[in-house]
């Protein structure tokens, strides 16, 4: 029903019509269609659709119900407050119709029970009234001062006066509707909003407005699948890391990756989870494709500063990524085909609306096109790649909900008919979420992660050989939040993470191969992390964030430990002795406070300030020798030779938005500091290396740099332009390496680029018709060339310049896409 569609509702039995702030009571069909701005078909049709729902009754038109209404009894009290009709007394009999609930009075609580209190809290989730999915960032406020947002479950909570309010729900792209309340105890309220149909002049593609002035943490980009879809990409696959490396102090580790580092940390330093689950390679055909399918996507947030508290063990940033918890209405599917993969996504209630299911999966037949290659090598070369996801949420009541969630995804690429490569993530995870009382909820969650990969051999049968790595993670968490008042919120919890990593093997194909087995030695490792952080709103102006998290890593046996000797560097001509350490015997132990700390100050409600700091630890390495995120990647964990990496961040921005919200300015500069970050020696091995302690080498990182970004956020052409100016210098810090990096000095990291400029366009022409482009230009990045060839002994030697003297030549790309969307019919 449209906005300026007439209001029909009952109370005490009696028959109202609302239109345009004008209340009328009828009691026959002549009445209803005097009251309307005309008696043409369209009228008579609408008045007669409508249905009311009595009370043990039938459903009757509206017809019906006003001819034999009751013209004796004395209507009740109304009034009219900014063109709102509000019923002051409690409807005994109700309708169907949306209109309704804003003008009904929810009286919650008893009075008897809550006598005793001054303020009552409210809480709820507030849900999309088409899919029954909970909306995760809705605003609810009552005046201008007293604004609380829903968390990752749609759940909010709000602390008010007794008595009567007025309370306002709102999300990004969706209409916003009110309450009127009676306050008399601790009550629980349900909201369902409805999707906007906007006017192409009044499209609103990102969050709620003037948000990033109000919220108190910085650095945080929040993207919906709507967002993500606008960017073009390859053969129309949407890619959440391909728009994710658009945003400002963000870049693309490579064209053909899809590792990314955030304000100069390198591609390890990033945490990403989907669905609270670890994903160590987030990319499917060597980075062609990431791993997230699109269309089970809810929402992406990217925290690359003031990283709450609740997050450890990595030092740069943070990439949340939340899918579909399942249409709870009726069962609804989306699917596609497209030159190289196809995806099918199926959603519902499973058996009741307190059951839902998201099941979806995508697969690729890319082999066509590595056949219309012209080099020989790649045409006998073959691609292939799966992906999966299950969600099944479970309400028991309304104090205790469940959630299990499982993901696979699986890569197989065979090169010129030789070498195979194989590797996939495989995760799953059961939460449960209990609800103590109105202020104070839990979330207990367990969970498996696990990555692997191996590379097979077989062209020479003499040689065929498979090599391959792994690393399991067992997990558990728990998560309290407090709200004890809408000044405060408090957030605090413990994980723990179990690490089982198989360096490395290597072993014969079959009985005719020659090739000698090897297996590197089993590690494992227990994290531990406990923490506790406020968000405290001292006025409407000031607000800060205040976190402490202290995190503890013990590296276990069984383990053999190589023994260098002391003060000279390592080398396996230096080991002295080898230490056995049973089962569970702890190695060694790490473990350091972290803090985290925000603040904001709004100068007025389109202007503010913020300012953070932040320390972070990781206690787990990623090694490779190439600057994107490669199969071959092996990870490893913190021991007695190789120490945590430690990050030290300071950074500060000013937000403005103009033209009534509808453009968002932002400029923020940042200072990080690192140090034990990884680096290797000339001609390090990586793969298959027991004494991998003696080919890296510890670094002192600093990195710095300056973010400006305008985003345009409505109308017919909307999108962002960000501009990142950065630099990223490491200097070796160990002095039993044995080898002098760039004489001591600085040198730019392999990932350093200080220029990077993104434009994002997206200029709508129909409801179902747009074009978007994306332009790209970035710096060359650092590289280091041969620059002499010389004889020595008889041998030829190469001498090549200092670590990352030149670069490359700088790069630019100009994307763009014609995107006809479905008619949005059922």
């Amino acid at each position: 029903m449209k906005t300026e569609d007439p209001m029909f509702f009952v109370q005490y039995e009696k028959y109202f019509v609302g239109h345009k702030g004008k209340l009328t009571e009828v009691n026959k069909l002549s009445s209803v269609l005097a009251t309307l701005p005309d008696k043409e078909n369209i009228t008579r049709k609408w008045v007669r659709s409508q249905k009311l729902n009595f009370k043990k009754q039938q459903v009757q038109s509206i017809v019906k119900v006003v001819q034999y209404a009751d013209q004796n009894i004395v209507w009740p009290k109304t009034e009219i407050v900014d063109q709102e009709v509000i019923v002051t007394n409690r409807p005994t009999i109700t309708t169907q119709l949306p209109s309704l609930e804003e003008n009904r009075l929810f009286e919650l609580g008893a009075a008897s029970k809550g006598a005793s209190k001054t303020s009552v809290t409210l809480a709820g989730y507030i849900k999309d009234s088409k899919t029954g999915e909970t909306i995760v960032g809705a605003t609810v406020s009552s005046g201008v001062n007293n604004t609380v947002t829903t968390d990752g479950f749609g759940y909010y909570s709000i602390t008010l006066p007794k008595g009567r309010h007025t309370l306002t729900f709102s999300s990004s792209g969706m209409k916003e509707t009110r309450r009127q309340v009676q306050l008399n105890d601790d009550g629980k309220l349900d909201v369902e909003l409805s999707g906007q149909v906007a006017s192409l002049k009044a499209v609103v593609v990102v969050a709620e407005k003037n948000s990033n002035i109000k919220n108190t943490r910085m650095s945080v980009e929040k993207l919906t699948i709507k967002n993500i879809k606008q960017v073009p990409v390859v053969f129309g696959e949407a890619d959440v890391l391909r728009v994710i490396t658009t945003l400002p102090g963000v870049t693309s580790a490579g064209e053909a990756g899809t590792g990314f580092n955030v304000r100069g940390g390198s591609v390890d330093q990033n945490l990403i989870l989907f669905n609270d689950a670890t994903i160590y390679n987030p990319s499917h055909v060597f980075g062609f494709f990431s791993a997230f399918n699109p269309d089970q996507i809810k929402g992406v947030e990217l925290y690359k500063s003031a990283i709450p508290e609740k997050y450890g063990g990595r030092l740069s940033s943070v990439l949340d990524v939340t899918s579909k918890e399942g249409n709870s209405k009726k069962v609804a599917g989306v699917g596609g085909i497209g030159p190289l993969t196809s995806k099918l996504t199926i959603e519902g209630p499973l058996f009741s609306e307190k059951t839902t299911f998201v099941a979806g999966a995508r697969t690729t037949y890319s082999n066509w096109i590595l056949k219309e290659l012209p080099d020989e090598r790649y045409r006998r070369s073959r691609a292939s790649f799966y992906d999966a996801n299950l969600n099944i949420n479970h309400t028991l009541n309304p104090k205790n909900s469940f959630y299990l969630m499982g993901y696979v995804s699986s890569d197989k690429f065979r090169l010129n008919n030789d070498t195979t490569y194989e590797y996939g993530n495989y995760n799953w995870n059961i939460k449960w979420k209990h609800i103590f009382n109105n202020k104070l909820y839990g979330v207990i969650t367990g969970g498996q992660d696990h990555y692997t990969y191996s590379v097979l051999s077989e062209e020479n049968k003499l040689n065929a050989f498979k090599l391959g790595f792994s690393i399991n993670q067992a997990h558990a968490r728990a998560a309290f939040t407090w709200s004890p008042n809408n000044s405060h919120q408090l957030e605090m919890g413990f994980n723990s993470i179990y690490y089982q990593l198989d360096p490395g093997y290597y072993h014969p194909k079959s009985d005719s191969s020659l090739v000698v087995s090897r297996d590197l030695q089993h590690e494992q490792a227990l994290e531990n992390g406990i923490y506790i952080g406020d968000r405290y709103s001292i006025n409407s102006n000031l607000s800060i964030n205040v976190g402490l998290r202290y995190s503890l890593f013990s590296y276990l046996g069984p383990y053999n430990v190589y023994q260098y000797a002391p003060g000279i560097p390592r080398d396996t001509t230096t080991i002295k002795d080898t230490v056995g350490y049973n089962k569970n015997k702890v190695i060694k132990t790490y473990q350091s406070p972290e803090y985290r700390i925000s603040v904001r100050y709004a100068f007025s409600e389109n202007t503010s300030v913020k300012a953070s700091f932040n320390t972070t630890r990781q206690y787990i390495h990623m090694l490779s020798n190439t600057t994107i995120v490669s199969p071959t990647d092996t990870w490893k964990l913190t021991d007695g030779d190789i120490k945590p990496q430690q990050g030290m961040q300071w950074s500060a921005g000013l937000y403005r938005n103009l033209k009534n919200n509808s453009l968002e300015t932002s400029v923020e500069v940042y200072y990080r500091t690192m140090k034990n970050v990884l680096d290797y020696k000339s001609g390090a091995r990586l793969i298959l290396n027991q004494h991998i302690a003696a080919d890296v080498i510890s670094a002192r990182g600093k990195s710095y740099g300056l973010e400006m970004m305008i985003k345009k956020v409505s109308g017919k052409l909307n999108g962002w332009l960000s501009y990142t100016w950065s630099r990223t210098l490491l200097r070796q810090d160990d002095p039993l390496a044995g080898e002098l990096i760039n004489k001591g000095e600085y040198y730019p990291a392999s990932f350093d680029k200080p220029h990077n400029v993104n434009f994002i366009g997206n200029y709508r022409f129909s409801h179902r018709f747009s074009i978007s482009s994306n332009i790209v230009y970035t710096s060359g990045r650092p590289i280091t060339l041969p620059v002499a060839i010389f004889e020595l002994g008889g041998t030829q030697r190469v001498y090549y310049s200092e670590r990352n003297q030149y670069r490359v030549p700088d790069y630019f790309r100009a994307d763009i896409s014609f995107i006809l969307e479905g008619n949005h019919k059922v």
